[in-house]
């Protein structure tokens, strides 16, 4: 009997606190801490609105882990440069498909439309199409003796393509890209009285093959099989299947966005379609010098950045999560593109989102 009453006086006990607690979250409570600053009680600052980041439209979440970073396979080309390493990574926002034409073409229009300062320079139309409009020639200069007149003309220009991951654009304008996004939110939201957000940023080479493997600690691919056909042999990417075979995985070129199934995450195109921009510097030795938490190598003196992820015109082996390959910084291709991420502020147990 004793022990019932114990029991009943504790469980009150809980009811009170979380009654008192949810009180002074209420209108009233701030009353109450205004009374108890005023009495010279430390409270924190007042006024500040609670705080629970939102998903942006069109992220997916990437919840907080570890993983074994590095080649998941046979080094083929005895690189030597990409040694296993285990590394943690915080919580953070991923677009769920690449950037896509019709994506990347709000920007071009609301920077023309709205000039914006780029690194403290207000630019003028004629230098926003210079420096962040896509390369359409890509589709010809690229390849030697290839006809890619149609694809030069109506890739980013024609409706038809607007679903398909943009190309032809720099390390440099893709940092732009998500420099502009950020201020286009966080304009927004401070209108309605917001917080903002962090930065929009292209992703470190470390997340990017996180996200890459879907939770899948040392997949090879990001549908965690060692093969890229399924059962009904099926390609599960878009990529070059064969000498002088394009189109055996569906598409000559890049794919619509979403047109494979997404890894575990939910994120689709982690292999193949078109490779993706990295923050990174490129370096081979990279990995040794490294952190090993929420890691990144940046060095603004090396031209060459991570790509990572392979593209429409690559063999399994670029595809593969623990591929690495680089580009210089102010090239452009008709295999590159760039998604962005966002990141988590707060507790990275993944139970909160």
């Amino acid at each position: 009997m004793i022990q019932k009453i114990r029991t009943t006086r504790t469980i009150w006990a809980v009811l009170l606190g979380v009654t008192a607690a949810l009180f002074l979250q209420s209108c009233g409570g701030g009353s109450n801490l205004a009374k108890l600053q005023e009495s010279g009680e430390l409270t924190g600052a007042l006024g500040r609105e609670g705080w629970r980041q939102e998903i942006p439209y069109g992220m997916i979440v990437v919840p907080a882990g570890t993983f074994h970073m590095g080649q998941a396979d046979q080094d083929i080309l005895s690189s030597k440069i990409n040694m296993n390493r285990q590394i943690t990574i915080g919580g953070f926002y991923m677009d769920q498909t690449e950037i896509t034409n019709n994506e990347y073409r709000q920007f071009i229009d609301e920077m023309t439309e709205n000039p914006d300062s780029v690194d403290g320079e207000i630019l003028s139309e004629e230098e926003i199409k210079e420096r962040f409009y896509p390369d359409t020639t890509v589709w010809m200069t690229n390849f030697t003796h290839h006809y890619g007149d149609p694809m030069t003309e109506n890739y980013y220009a024609h409706p038809s393509y607007d679903d398909y991951p943009v190309v032809g654009v720099s390390w440099f304008a893709s940092k732009a890209f998500c420099g502009w996004r950020t201020t286009f939110m966080n304009e927004a939201r401070e209108s309605a009285g917001k917080f903002p957000v962090p930065m929009f940023r292209l992703p470190s080479e470390a997340e990017w093959e996180y996200a890459s493997r879907g939770g899948r600690d040392v997949a090879k691919y990001p549908w965690g099989g060692p093969y890229t056909r399924n059962a009904k042999g099926c390609a599960l990417a878009n990529f070059k299947p064969g000498r002088g075979n394009y189109f055996d995985d569906g598409f000559q070129y890049t794919n619509p966005v979403g047109a494979y199934f997404p890894n575990d995450f939910g994120l689709y195109d982690m292999a193949g379609n078109v490779a993706e921009w990295c923050n990174d510097a490129y370096a081979p030795n990279a990995m040794p010098l490294i952190w090993d938490l929420n890691p990144t190598f940046i060095d603004d003196s090396e031209p060459r950045k991570l790509v990572r992820g392979g593209s429409w015109k690559d063999i399994a082996f670029f595809i593969e999560t623990g591929s690495r390959n680089y580009q210089y910084q102010d090239s452009v291709t008709a295999y590159t593109g760039f998604r962005c991420v966002m990141t988590y502020l707060g507790r990275s147990s993944g139970m909160e989102f």
